[in-house]
């Protein structure tokens, strides 16, 4: 196939003929999902939107593939207890994906990869905008999960005892170091590694050692430390000292090559009879 060459990935930085020029040799998009809430005090709110956006952008570069527009908010209610989180309802965001691959397909983009930065916990939401997306449009849609799709090869690159991966950790700190290391205050970062009282995992945990019986448990919003003296959660989960930007880079390098897999496999199937109506 003779690839375009547009000078942006990014759909909204580029005019609707250059968009078209694409649309006439491929299909596929990139619709990143992140999230704006709390990654303790060493990192910004802006951590998972962030995975979305530069997974994204190496899955691209690597496949030749456009982005939508990143979506900045997903499901976090569990972190509405530090200031400045924000939330959908799940039910929201499910309804936003859906509209907004209904518009993708509209114009023809028949195979969609939505990247979910908020890893894991925006996947209820974005697993059932997925299903509804396929059977509704007839478009090929997968959920690529930054926490997920390269866990083997980030727990190969983690140092830090079981848990380190967890929210505002090693793999989020060392990400951050490599992407916007500006945003990075390691002064301000504690190691927080919560026990683990129950002889139950989580369903999907990011390390693959952990693979025993599984249930959910809902978490609700955490209040904050009053202080950096308290002794409550700082809104850590993790061991961020085990963080390195070279750590980092070679994380978001893994995902993004499997997120390009991920689209080489959406490629090589027949192209799927979509079914585009006006959204709204």
């Amino acid at each position: 196939m003779n690839k375009p060459s547009p000078s942006s990935p990014w759909i909204h930085e580029l005019s609707w003929p250059v968009i078209q020029a694409y649309l006439d040799e491929d299909d596929v998009v990139l619709l990143p999902i992140g999230a704006t809430e709390q990654h303790g005090r060493h990192l910004p709110l802006l951590v998972d939107t962030g995975w979305a956006i530069a997974a994204s952008e190496g899955a691209a570069r690597l496949s030749h593939a456009l982005i939508a527009p990143p979506l900045h908010l997903g499901w976090s209610p569990h972190h509405l207890g530090y200031p400045g989180s924000m939330t959908l309802r799940p039910e929201t965001l499910t309804q936003v994906t859906l509209e907004m691959a209904e518009s993708l397909v509209f114009h023809g983009f028949k195979r969609v990869v939505i990247v979910n930065g908020n890893r894991i916990a925006n996947l209820p939401p974005l697993e059932i905008a997925a299903s509804k997306i396929r059977h509704k449009t007839g478009a090929l849609v997968v959920v690529a999960d930054v926490g997920l799709v390269a866990k083997q090869e980030i727990a190969a690159l983690k140092e830090g005892a079981p848990g380190t991966l967890d929210h505002a950790g090693e793999s989020e700190t060392a990400f951050m170091m490599a992407w916007r290391p500006e945003l990075v205050n390691l002064d301000k970062a504690e190691t927080h590694l919560p026990p683990r009282p129950s002889a139950f995992d989580e369903p999907l945990e990011f390390e693959p050692e952990f693979s025993g019986n599984a249930v959910s448990v809902v978490r609700i919003a955490a209040k904050p430390p009053a202080d950096e003296n308290d002794t409550a959660s700082q809104g850590i989960s993790g061991d961020p000292s085990k963080a390195t930007a070279e750590k980092g880079q070679a994380m978001l390098d893994a995902i993004a090559r499997n997120i390009a897999k991920v689209i080489d496999e959406l490629r090589a199937q027949e192209t799927p009879k979509t079914r585009a109506e006006v959204p709204f």
